[in-house]
């Protein structure tokens, strides 16, 4: 089988309806996770919850009970439907090698929020602030290690730079067939602003971790929106980013209306 026969099969997979209604619950998956964070965001900002304000803590939130549990095999099947489709568009290459890269680096990124998902729907979850620190320890452990992970932190800094210029300039509005209206577009805006905010502290802690040597200062998301929190007027600061990820979270339940899948 050559190239051409590998891109022709991936295509006909992403076309296929039913691979194209998992992308779409896939997004919505997404929106019912951001939903979560946010409410456990704002937890911490007011009352000093020790629950995970990330996506895990999100997993662990839902796996509390038998209904969240039932959602959990939901996000399982759409985060993976998801991920197969961005598989087939990393293949088939509708666009600019750029888009590919994308797509790839979306692949591997909802594939494994389907397989924490799976975790903890099995009640075998793992915290994601834990496994950022041990994963940032192992990398620090080898020669230029501690180069790598600043340079892990620059790239993530420069995903959340990204992020805020897409919500800002609304170019997410590219990813969607349709307009979705003016509520769900201001719903983008802000939640990629929030979440581009959030992912540029993340990557600031890295940097943190390399220049330190210290791989506890890595602690993901969970630990960005803590040092937000520990900032004058943190309480503030860490609401309107709790509501931005909810924001994010009610635009990605209209994109899986909307999006070009």
């Amino acid at each position: 089988m050559d190239s051409n026969d590998v891109k022709d099969a991936a295509r006909e997979v992403g076309d296929h309806r039913a691979v194209e209604t998992l992308a779409r619950v896939g997004y919505g998956a997404s929106g019912l996770l951001h939903l979560v964070m946010g409410y456990i965001a704002l937890k911490v900002a007011w009352s000093g919850s020790g629950e995970k304000a990330d996506q895990s803590g999100a997993l662990a939130l839902l796996a509390g009970n038998t209904a969240g549990r039932l959602l959990l095999w939901v996000l399982v099947v759409g985060f993976w439907g998801l991920a197969l489709w961005q598989l087939t568009e990393a293949i088939v290459g509708r666009g600019e090698t750029s888009d590919r890269a994308k797509a790839a680096a979306k692949f591997v990124m909802y594939l494994t929020l389907g397989w924490a998902a799976f975790g903890f729907a099995r009640g075998q979850g793992n915290s994601s602030s834990d496994q950022t620190q041990g994963f940032t320890a192992e990398l620090m452990s080898h020669t230029g290690g501690q180069l790598l992970v600043g340079a892990i932190g620059l790239a993530v800094i420069g995903v959340g730079i990204y992020h805020v210029h897409k919500g800002w300039s609304q170019k997410f509005l590219r990813d969607l067939v349709e307009h979705p209206g003016r509520w769900a577009t201001i719903a983008g805006r802000v939640g990629y602003i929030a979440k581009g905010i959030a992912l540029a502290v993340v990557g600031g802690l890295f940097v943190t971790a390399a220049l330190h040597e210290n791989s506890s200062e890595a602690s993901g998301l969970d630990g960005a929106l803590r040092t937000l929190r520990d900032q004058p007027f943190g309480q503030w600061l860490l609401t309107l980013v709790a509501l931005g990820l909810a924001a994010y979270g009610i635009y990605s339940f209209s994109r899986a209306r909307h999006a070009k899948v």
